[in-house]
């Protein structure tokens, strides 16, 4: 028997170049659940208008015409960080944001980047272990956060 869960879903990854109502709903889930575990200090999320300029890309994933997914890649000075990343509930577990996370890095090599970064809680132990199982290791602050205050980045 193969539950629900195991069931793989082959998602429709489409580039979004402007928000959405779509989008901003998934953006809303996505910050409720990060609101829990983590103070407005040791939030970092780009705002959705941040989002939609030139120097970053923002995709969202459908299943069967509907948005279950999001995530963005920022382009940086020689890097490029993963942002905004978020899937609905009921879609972890089965390819969709394996499918969202390869757009974005096939985007990066696109541009020339070979180095992807992500910024991510410790409270978020589901979407560490699927970064780690993606290949992305722990390392230290990068970029505007290692300017940070230690307070602002000790659950990063």
């Amino acid at each position: 028997m193969i539950g629900s869960r195991e069931q793989r879903l082959s998602p429709a990854i489409e580039l979004v170049k402007a928000p959405t109502a779509e989008t901003k709903q998934l953006l809303a889930e996505l910050d409720e659940a990060l609101s829990g575990p983590y103070s407005a200090d040791q939030r970092h999320a780009f705002s959705v208008d941040r989002l939609f300029q030139p120097d970053v890309r923002f995709f969202q994933a459908r299943v069967d015409g509907v948005a279950v997914a999001c995530g963005g890649i920022a382009f940086l000075d020689g890097y490029g960080e993963l942002k905004r990343m978020y899937s609905r509930p009921a879609v972890r577990g089965r390819g969709v944001a394996k499918a969202l996370l390869h757009r974005l890095e096939t985007e990066a090599r696109e541009a020339g980047l070979s180095l992807l970064r992500i910024e991510t809680g410790v409270y978020q132990e589901e979407a560490l272990r699927f970064y780690e199982g993606a290949g992305y290791k722990h390392c230290a602050p990068f970029g505007p956060y290692a300017e940070l205050p230690p307070r602002a980045i000790e659950t990063s």
